[in-house]
């Protein structure tokens, strides 16, 4: 049996700093000298691994507002403290598998984006399994406007071919609450549940095309409460909200396996 393993850094924004099972690691890294200093309010400081984004992705803060945070231990819990909530995360793990219950408490109304920012270390071969046809919104130029697409294609090019790199970066939401990523005969299944709440998966996919100077590869598949990556540009429909009890709680699923 293949056993996952998970290791966070709290004092650094509770990031995943390794996801790795039957000897693989399945996180990309980067050597980024400002992560370890950054501050609220700071642009982005992409190192790699998983990041915990909310309460939005794009948009301020960069890539939300718990990323930056220190987080704090209680028990079995890790939870971190920002001014308009608080967001707190239980990991457990059983042979091959991972499960992740997140809790985040506000005002009743409160309106947010989560995603669990995982920057993956892929082959050129790796492909991105999620159900065909599920529409798709793509971000062809980083930006607020989308395109509405089906699954895999979009924007002229097949987003579920995770390289070989060509210069190109997009994003991606897909109306999907699951994704499987192939590469080289291992497997990874993410899948997240949120009773009465908007889920997707977002794919970023930077194959050399970002940012301008110096561009370098990276790949991100995201489970995500919500539907768009800013928040300043949620529809009705496209953000998770707080209900009258005060507290959205919803549960992240990591399998990984392996083929000989």
């Amino acid at each position: 049996m293949d056993t996952l393993r998970i290791t966070t850094d709290a004092a650094h924004g509770g990031r995943w700093t390794s996801l790795s099972a039957a000897g693989r690691e399945w996180l990309w890294h980067r050597d980024e000298p400002r992560r370890a200093d950054v501050a609220p309010d700071d642009p982005f400081a992409d190192a790699g691994g998983l990041e915990e984004c909310v309460p939005t992705i794009r948009g301020v803060p960069d890539h939300g507002d718990a990323w930056a945070r220190p987080w704090r231990a209680n028990g079995g819990e890790e939870y971190v403290e920002c001014p308009d909530f608080r967001l707190g995360r239980r990991i457990r793990t059983d042979g091959p598998a991972a499960v992740v219950d997140y809790r985040l408490t506000a005002e009743p109304g409160y309106r947010f984006l989560w995603a669990a920012h995982a920057l993956l270390d892929l082959s050129p071969t790796a492909r991105l399994g999620i159900r065909d046809g599920a529409t798709t919104r793509l971000y062809p130029d980083g930006g607020a406007q989308w395109q509405q697409a089906p699954w895999p294609l979009a924007g002229g090019m097949r987003l579920d071919r995770l390289g070989p790199d060509d210069g190109t970066a997009v994003g991606a939401v897909i109306d999907s609450h699951e994704a499987y990523v192939h590469d080289e005969g291992h497997t990874l299944h993410l899948a997240v549940e949120a009773e009465g709440q908007p889920v997707s998966v977002a794919l970023w996919r930077n194959l050399r095309g970002f940012p301008d100077e110096d561009p370098y590869r990276s790949i991100g598949v995201e489970p995500m409460l919500g539907r768009v990556f800013d928040l300043a540009a949620a529809g009705p429909a496209d953000a998770a909200r707080v209900p009258a009890t005060g507290e959205v709680r919803w549960r992240l699923t990591v399998t990984a396996s392996h083929r000989p």
